[in-house]
């Protein structure tokens, strides 16, 4: 296995609500897709090696002390380096795109704080997943980077710049309260000639504190959960409406393992929970953008309102056709190294659940469902009702035979509960008798085939003998009680089977054939973050608190969390995942809750 250069925690994220870009905390820009989050990449050495593209920036201090911070309530990144010769700090942004037609760009400001520092800088960008052949050119304002049947690249900056290859170099040196500004987009964006520095910057600050002032939350750890609140809306199109799954691609569960991903998609599942969580905290405008982006999805669905996918494109396109780039080593060579993900395809019965929950809560907290919507939620219930009965890939997307799995039965459930208590309180047109009997049935299936009396748990599937932690959100969708024996039970099994030092893995391997893969993986940070909301809910609240701390200690400096961790608490898989965030904001919510003594009866 090759040396990881720059680790997946080192490096924090910025965005334009349009895509996002990686930078390391040496101030290298080493993962940028780009125009959009789902488009190829042009910066790549997070997946591989410097030559599949960087834009590094660094002071030539090699025994500095190196530091990154976020400018409060703002995903603007400061880079920072602290040595005996003085202190130097970049500030990298995005600039919101407001319209569609703007392309991104990328905003780098070098500032000597105090002291005298000789810089180097190379950008050397590498299209299409590293696999175009880039040249570059000197221009009269910079240096241009093209490719073949790929969008231009422009770098601007007031200094000299000399190539080495398709790279672009420069050495230049700054005294105290000297600065020197990059700026990366389009090479035929006015924005990078007629860009006004100053404003630019007060600009995008001003944005991104306005949109962090409408969090309603004043609990106990405030910061972190705006944090999660940020990272959760730069994965959201401003133009379409849809949540990203993460902000990358291919960055492995297991270090030099093949469970390497594409989560640059729109889950409906992990859309909605990220819609449920914005709208605890008070933002509900993204609540109506992305029910309106469902709505498209419904009608890109082949004419099939009533089905939907696991996934769609974030654009609301149906297809997601997985490929392998043979042409990448993969992080710490884990390969292969896929785009695109195979799981558009799969059926996941769980996903109605999880949507018709966020329908349900932004009718409650935002504006009302209108005919046309009710329409085609009233026929992709009836397919529930219909079908819930069925085998599935299950929430974990298993690539071996299909399962009956408590999860999707449960979720199942929500669908049609959900359904109901929507129709009722807006006084809608439905099946009433039909929809509350397919809801009770599920209920009934539960409780007699996903228990099993000998073991005296609920099990993962059906008259199984085996537990996984997506039981863990059984209380918090309240099909079940909080504190009911035969859910503490079940708690205390998943405690002992999947549970280490309040680290919660998904599954065992041995235990799940249908997971179909080779390799192992790490701890899975959402389930983490419901099991600690599970302790709260069920009164273990001492026991919750220190869990919760725990899992606060394993977040990047920055507050980013992956999809997973190792054994040592080191992140693994794509990065900054909305799943690992939405689950870091329900715990902290309902932990302060019982924190602050507010323990009403009735735990929503």
């Amino acid at each position: 296995m090759s040396q990881i250069k720059r680790r997946i925690e080192d490096h924090g994220v910025i965005g334009d609500l349009r895509t996002c870009a990686l930078i390391a905390n040496d101030g290298t820009l080493d993962y940028f897709c780009w125009p959009n989050l789902d488009s190829p990449s042009v910066f790549t050495a997070l997946l591989d090696g410097d030559e599949a593209g960087v834009f590094s920036l660094a002071p030539d201090w090699p025994d500095a002390r190196r530091q990154q911070l976020y400018l409060p309530d703002t995903p603007i990144l400061q880079t920072r380096w602290l040595a005996k010769e003085g202190v130097a700090e970049i500030t990298d942004y995005m600039p919101v795109c407001h319209q569609d037609e703007d392309r991104p760009r990328i905003i780098r400001r070098i500032k000597m704080v105090h002291g005298e520092a000789t810089f180097s800088l190379r950008c050397s960008p590498v299209h299409d997943y590293a696999r175009a052949a880039t040249q570059a050119r000197l221009h009269p304002h910079g240096v241009e980077f093209s490719a073949e049947d790929q969008p231009t690249l422009r770098l601007c900056g007031k200094v000299e710049f000399t190539l080495d290859g398709a790279a672009a170099e420069s050495r230049f040196v700054l005294k105290s309260g000297e600065s020197q500004e990059f700026i990366l987009g389009s090479a035929d964006d006015r924005h990078l000639d007629e860009e006004s520095a100053g404003q630019c910057f007060q600009q995008t600050l001003q944005y991104w504190r306005r949109w962090s002032s409408q969090s309603t939350y004043r609990g106990r750890w405030q910061e972190m959960v705006n944090r999660s609140a940020l990272t959760l809306k730069l994965l959201t199109s401003r133009k379409h409406g849809s949540i990203a799954a993460a902000a990358t691609f291919g960055l492995p569960e297991e270090l030099g393992g093949g469970r390497n991903w594409d989560y640059r998609a729109s889950w409906l599942r992990d859309a909605s929970f990220s819609i449920y969580a914005l709208m605890r905290l008070g933002y509900v405008e993204e609540a109506r953008h992305f029910t309106r982006w469902v709505g498209r999805c419904v009608e890109n669905s082949h004419h099939d309102v009533e089905k939907l996918q696991v996934m769609y494109r974030l654009d609301s396109g149906t297809e997601l056709q997985e490929s392998e780039l043979l042409n990448l080593s993969g992080y710490a060579d884990s390969k292969p190294v896929r785009i695109g993900n195979d799981a558009w395809r799969q059926t996941q019965l769980d996903i109605y659940g999880e949507l018709m929950d966020a329908i349900y809560l932004a009718n409650k907290y935002g504006e009302a469902i209108s005919h046309r919507g009710w329409t085609h939620v009233s026929k992709m219930i009836d397919y529930v009702s219909e079908n819930w009965n069925q085998p599935d890939a299950g929430i974990w997307e298993m690539r071996g035979e299909p399962q009956h799995f408590l999860h999707s039965r449960l979720m199942c459930w929500v669908a049609l509960d959900r359904a109901v208590r929507l129709g009722e309180k807006r006084s809608l047109s439905f099946p009433y008798d039909r929809w509350c009997q397919a809801r009770d049935k599920i209920r009934e299936d539960i409780w007699s085939n996903f228990w099993n009396e000998e073991r005296g748990h609920f099990v993962a599937t059906r008259h199984g003998d085996f537990v996984d932690a997506s039981m863990l959100l059984m209380p918090l969708v309240r099909f079940v009680g909080a504190t009911d024996p035969d859910w503490l039970a079940t708690l205390d099994t998943i405690k002992e089977k999947l549970v280490s030092d309040g680290l919660v893995r998904r599954y065992n391997l041995s235990e799940t054939p249908a997971d179909g893969l080779e390799g192992n993986e790490g701890a899975f940070t959402a389930c983490s973050f419901w099991y600690v909301e599970c302790l709260a809910r069920a009164g273990r609240v001492q026991e919750a608190h220190f869990e919760f701390e725990k899992l606060l200690s394993y977040a990047n400096p920055l507050g980013l969390y992956a999809e997973e961790f190792d054994h040592q608490g080191y992140a693994l898989g794509n990065t900054p995942q909305a799943l690992s965030h939405l689950a870091l904001i329900s715990a902290a919510f309902f932990l302060n809750r019982k924190l602050s003594g507010e323990d009403p009866l009735w735990q929503p």
